[in-house]
């Protein structure tokens, strides 16, 4: 999972990207990256850095990044390194000059690199799979100038053709933003619409420049002052030139499928993503499962309902509001510490939560307490939050999880592809309250999941087993 961002027609293109990769953080902490384009030059420019946004730029650089038009990307890894020529985004120079950034993981990415290998002889620069996006997308606008009846004449035909050969056979969850040197800037969602992609408007009738975004969530939009225009479609192809004029087309028309872990876990709170809240449906999802509790009757003794921070708050106020317990924010985030989950390593993870959460002991000691996390993945950082909290003299502890058992692992941009390594993968639920140390568990059920996300349907592959999109290599 990533974020990814792009303007075109504003004299600040990059300093409105680098805002919106700020306001995408939550989405990937690896690395970051900024590519613009200069009309006037005609030529690329591009800065990369490991690190968090605000550490891979600084003032004197951002000024290289000149021109109307710049894409950006935050890195949460899935494939490749977190270093050099991993980072996004990136140039390939022919046809025309590709710029891409993208958001999501292919699923057959080693096949698809040793077909590229193969057929078109070209030696991969990197382990990541958004080089194989870039060298499809390449060979088929290659292919397609080859039959113009004046070479070299980029057409948007040309590009939906090119994306269409790229949905026939990449498999995965993917959102891409890019950008045709000389041109304009493109974008596309997967032909399931895994991943979100949300386009924007700075209306000159309201005082703006007219220019347009494009991003992996509204939160985005928000901080560069874009109006949503709406969601991009599963399977659509959009260009938009440098004058402003959009084109769109929706091809590989399938079942529309997005990720229920962006309402769960990944996408912002102030968020809308699909045409619903992130707020609304953590709120609905914190009552949910609160009526779970009380209809089996395992309320009776609860003294407190603890959010474990921060992606949980919303729905753990939902619940002690359902269940009438008091709530309390007693695990004290340490604010310049990021989110644990999406560190590459367990090492990392386990490194992180220890100088990330202080429990208020005059709080818990005594008490019986309800911890409420948005999801219980690995189960290790959860095992180390219970002992913490039992340290601090908690009498009982509980623990409620707003997702059902996480058991299968995902293939389309969330790093848990293994599934050894799911706490819930072969194990009961009384099992992986043993496994965690918790007196008791409490998990969403697949109903109330859905009910709360309130969409027609959704990706849960890792609940279920049941991939929309094909996996095997």
């Amino acid at each position: 999972m990533c974020g990814v961002m792009g303007i075109i027609g504003s004299q600040s293109a990059s300093r409105d990207v680098y805002a919106g990769l700020l306001a995408l953080q939550h989405r990937g902490q690896d690395a970051a990256g900024i590519l613009s384009f200069n009309f006037t030059e005609q030529r690329f420019h591009l800065l990369r850095g490991a690190g968090l946004v605000s550490q891979a730029f600084d003032q004197s650089s951002m000024k290289t990044l000149t021109g109307p038009m710049a894409i950006g990307h935050t890195r949460y890894s899935t494939v490749g390194l977190t270093e050099g020529r991993d980072i996004q985004p990136s140039i390939m120079p022919q046809p025309y000059g590709i710029g891409m950034a993208h958001n999501g993981n292919l699923a057959n990415y080693k096949s698809l690199a040793e077909k590229i290998r193969a057929s078109q002889n070209r030696y991969l620069q990197t382990g990541n799979d958004l080089e194989v996006l870039q060298c499809l997308l390449a060979e088929g606008l290659t292919s397609s100038t080859a039959r113009d009846k004046i070479p070299g004449r980029f057409d948007f035909q040309d590009l939906c053709r090119a994306v269409e050969g790229i949905f026939d056979i990449a498999r995965g969850g993917y959102a891409v933003v890019g950008m045709i040197a000389g041109q304009g800037m493109y974008a596309f969602r997967d032909p399931n619409g895994i991943r979100p992609l949300v386009l924007g408007q700075r209306l000159a009738s309201s005082g703006g420049d007219g220019s347009f975004a494009i991003a992996s969530e509204t939160a985005a939009l928000n901080i560069t002052g874009h109006r949503l225009v709406r969601h991009l479609e599963p399977g659509e192809i959009i260009f938009i030139d440098e004058q402003g004029s959009i084109q769109s087309h929706r091809t590989k028309v399938v079942k529309h499928t997005p990720c229920m872990f962006e309402w769960v876990y990944f996408a912002s709170a102030e968020s809308e993503v699909e045409g619903r809240g992130v707020y609304g449906a953590r709120l609905e999802l914190g009552r949910a499962l609160a009526r779970i509790i009380q209809r089996d009757g395992h309320d009776a003794g609860l003294d407190i309902v603890v959010p474990i921070p921060d992606t949980s708050r919303t729905a753990a106020i939902a619940m002690a509001e359902t269940l009438k317990i008091p709530y309390r924010d007693v695990l004290i985030k340490n604010r310049y510490v990021f989110r644990s989950f999406i560190l590459n390593t367990q090492e990392e993870r386990e490194r992180a939560l220890k100088i990330k959460l202080a429990p208020v002991a005059s709080e818990i000691a005594g008490k019986s307490v309800l911890l409420v996390d948005d999801s219980v993945v690995r189960g290790t950082t959860a095992r180390r939050l219970v002992a913490m909290v039992r340290a601090a003299g908690a009498k009982r502890v509980y623990l409620a999880s707003t997702c059902p058992p996480v058991r299968h692992p995902c293939h389309y941009g969330i790093d848990f592809p293994d599934a050894r390594r799911l706490v819930a993968h072969g194990r009961n639920g009384q099992q992986i309250a043993e496994e965690i140390g918790v007196d008791g568990l409490f998990y969403l059920d697949m109903q109330g999941l859905r009910e709360a996300i309130a969409l027609p349907s959704l990706c849960t592959a890792c609940l279920t087993g049941d991939y929309p999109v094909e996996v095997s290599p």
